[in-house]
């Protein structure tokens, strides 16, 4: 099956090949690409880890990766063969002082077969623990020495606080220059996400709105039905500021919140992201209690399930003060954001499973229809889904059919699944493809790390302090603790329910 030519050839390694995000997320995108003739047409894969395996096991284990998780399957048995043929493995153990020596010869073994030198794309698939010795080895073998064609790619978290985020940005600094350096969020590679800034600056209906003038407040919630399932002793040393809103919900902030860019490089998407990130109002210790609420959840039932509580998980302290759920209220320090709260949260054990963005419109600065013809009347508001069901809706007010004046909501919406017949590419094919081409638009950049972390230490901090402190439980199946309802309530305003609930 013929590939893409334009592209330079390429050696994806993947350093903890044996891990779970192999074979369901890196090795199903990829086998995707293959399928849409996306790839390189001289594309190689090479697994790295600990595990004793041979590349016929390997394969054996990505196949059943692909079938159980892609969104196509195994197609057919000959494209499969064909995509397996790139791959194999390594069993190396990156803290052995000679370790990396067998990779080093299996690079150069493909690329004398190529006749070329390959771009390399090292993947570190690994634990927090083990992204520095990963990276020292392949920083004393040499292999990512040359700066236009190896990249390395580290998922997250990146750090698990402002000083060991800022520790690894310095360490890999010190042996890769920036541009190398592609930190992964797959929240960025969904296409609702990207569609955020085609909505905002490809539309002119939109933008000159887009301010305090006329926005009175922004919602983004990130709800999850499930628990912790099987990382209760990762999750217990996380939570959900640091596995969620550190990352993924401060990343939607920056995209509803950014000014336009001069132009659609890398840098440019980025310094604006960074910019958001460096006007948010900096939390005061004493007032941290109004603005950030923390909950665990309970026994309770989620979609007509019992469930147990967070305590009684596998891995979990029965004592744990971890919080399954957080929401925030951030102000933007900044011309076009000033006085407009942005409420986040998110949450484990909530009653569906719905990412969403809700924009809130001003109300008209007069009304003039009668008392009874407004009585369901709601805000004007703009609805980006993420999940499940991706699409943006407008919300607005329109008369009822009838012989009198009554004003009712209506939506005017957009569906992916009902404009484009194309299936979405998942997150993980979107990204991958962009670390092949060279792209990091979609990636996090250093100072992009250290601002987001630098905006969430204070509630980081205060929470560590007095691990009591504001802590509540909330049902599971629940939208989380009554704290939440009252944080929001201050300002005169209360939680949406998701429309996708609603529908």
């Amino acid at each position: 099956m013929a590939q893409t030519a334009s592209l330079p050839p390429t050696i994806l390694v993947i350093i903890g090949a044996a891990g779970d995000l192999t074979r369901r997320k890196l090795i199903p995108a990829l086998y995707n690409l293959y399928l849409d003739r996306q790839l390189p047409e001289r594309f190689a894969i090479v697994g790295v880890a600990r595990r004793p395996m041979d590349d016929d096991a390997f394969r054996d284990r990505l196949r059943e990766g692909v079938a159980s998780f892609s969104r196509r399957g195994i197609v057919d048995e000959a494209s499969w063969r064909a995509f397996a043929g790139g791959v194999s493995y390594l069993s190396e153990d990156v803290l052995h002082p000679a370790s990396g020596l067998a990779l080093n010869g299996r690079l150069a073994a493909i690329e004398q077969e190529w006749d070329l030198r390959a771009n390399r794309i090292h993947y570190l698939a690994v634990p927090p623990q083990m992204m520095e010795p990963s990276a020292a080895m392949l920083q004393r073998l040499g292999v990512c020495r040359d700066c236009a064609h190896d990249r390395l790619v580290v998922e997250k978290p990146f750090g698990r606080d402002l000083a060991s985020a800022r520790e690894l940005n310095r360490f890999l600094g010190e042996l890769f220059v920036e541009s190398q350096i592609y930190r992964i969020d797959h929240y960025l590679g969904k296409e609702t996400v990207q569609n955020i800034l085609a909505f905002r600056f490809a539309n002119s209906l939109f933008e000159p709105i887009w301010n305090r003038r006329y926005i009175d407040q922004v919602q983004i919630t990130v709800a999850e039905t499930v628990g912790v399932e099987e990382r209760g002793d990762y999750y217990d040393r996380a939570g959900a500021l640091r596995d969620m809103v550190q990352n993924h919900l401060l990343q939607l902030l920056c995209l509803v919140a950014m000014e336009p860019p001069i132009s659609f490089a890398a840098d440019d998407v980025r310094n604006k992201k960074v910019d958001v990130l460096r006007a948010i109002r900096p939390f005061h210790p004493d007032a941290i209690h109004r603005v950030a609420v923390r909950g665990q959840y309970r026994r309770g039932i989620v979609l007509g399930r019992d469930v147990r509580g967070y305590r009684e998980e596998p891995k979990v302290a029965p004592d744990s003060t971890t919080e399954t759920f957080a929401a925030f209220t951030f102000h933007l320090d900044n011309w076009r954001w000033q006085g407009v709260p942005f409420y986040l949260r998110t949450g484990k054990r909530m009653p569906a499973k719905v990412s969403e963005i809700n924009v809130l419109f001003h109300e008209p600065p007069h009304q003039f229809f009668p008392s009874a013809a407004v009585e369901s009347w709601q805000p004007n508001r703009i609805v980006i889904r993420i999940q499940p069901e991706e699409g943006i809706g407008t919300r607005i007010q329109v008369k009822q059919p009838g012989t009198r004046m009554l004003l009712g909501t209506a939506e005017m919406r957009f569906r992916y699944h009902e404009a484009f017949r194309t299936p979405a590419p998942e997150a993980y094919e979107t990204l991958l493809l962009d670390v092949i081409r060279g792209d990091a638009t979609l990636f996090m950049r250093a100072d992009q790390i250290e601002s987001a972390w630098q905006a969430v230490s204070p509630i980081l901090e205060a929470w560590e302090s007095v691990p009591t402190a504001g802590f509540s439980e909330y049902a599971a199946g629940s939208w989380g603790p009554e704290a939440a309802d009252l944080m929001v309530a201050r300002q005169r305003h209360s939680w949406l329910q998701p429309s996708a609930v609603q529908e």
